[in-house]
């Protein structure tokens, strides 16, 4: 029996928009001027959740062998976070990818570990908010990814059983998620996920960029 693909769900960060590689970049250089290094496969850790395995504040105490104040360090964090973001751009092909599932007719939604601030200041800022039907945030749930909680909320929400959808994820976090929400998913890495085992979704892109969707979703079939 062939089941019909009626909608797909995106996470965001690393995903839409590398807002990962920009919050990398600005840990980094924050280790840097305590003569640090941030390792990226520590890093990794914390990328598609909330809190979890690894704590940078910690690890950059530990490293340093001294007292630090967690305040400043976060501002500092804060103020390189924001300059990196200043070249945030949609990843190669995004655009089209959501105009192609709207041409097909999919229910478009969202299922993000970030705040509904967040998303909401990033969805404007890219002017994409209008092709998500359904937005689902941590603000919705009470675990964020690797729980599966905001892919089952969008799954109800977009009125589709698990069997009809796709989601599209960067890290290992966000994958677990979708697979524990019974999905089937596609991984698209980036930077600061590329090292990471994605093998679990069942189709794998570098880019949005030259890639048809309907082609795409052809193998879900």
């Amino acid at each position: 029996m062939t089941m019909t693909i009626r909608a797909i769900i995106f996470d965001f960060d690393g995903t839409l928009v590398d807002t990962e590689s920009c919050a990398y970049d600005a840990f980094s250089r924050v280790y840097e001027e305590h003569g640090q290094q941030l390792a990226l496969e520590r890093w990794a850790l914390c990328v598609g959740t909330v809190g979890g395995a690894y704590d940078p504040y910690e690890d950059l105490q530990r490293l340093t062998g001294r007292a630090l104040d967690r305040a400043a360090l976060k501002e500092r964090f804060d103020a390189l976070h924001e300059e990196t973001l200043r070249g945030a751009a949609l990843r190669p092909g995004t655009l089209a990818v959501l105009e192609e599932a709207k041409r097909l007719g999919l229910r478009i939604g969202l299922a993000s570990s970030s705040d509904r601030v967040w998303i909401d200041r990033h969805l404007r800022e890219q002017g994409i908010a209008s092709y998500f039907e359904v937005i689902c945030t941590r603000d919705d749930v009470e675990r964020a990814k690797p729980d599966p909680a905001l892919y089952l909320l969008a799954i109800e929400a977009l009125g589709v059983r698990t069997s009809e959808a796709v989601a599209v994820e960067d890290s290992l976090n966000g994958l677990k998620a979708a697979k524990a929400a019974g999905l089937r998913a596609i991984a698209l890495p980036n930077p600061v996920t590329a090292h990471m085992d994605l093998s679990g979704a069942e189709a794998m892109i570098e880019s949005f960029e030259g890639q048809s969707l309907a082609e795409l979703l052809e193998r879900f079939k």
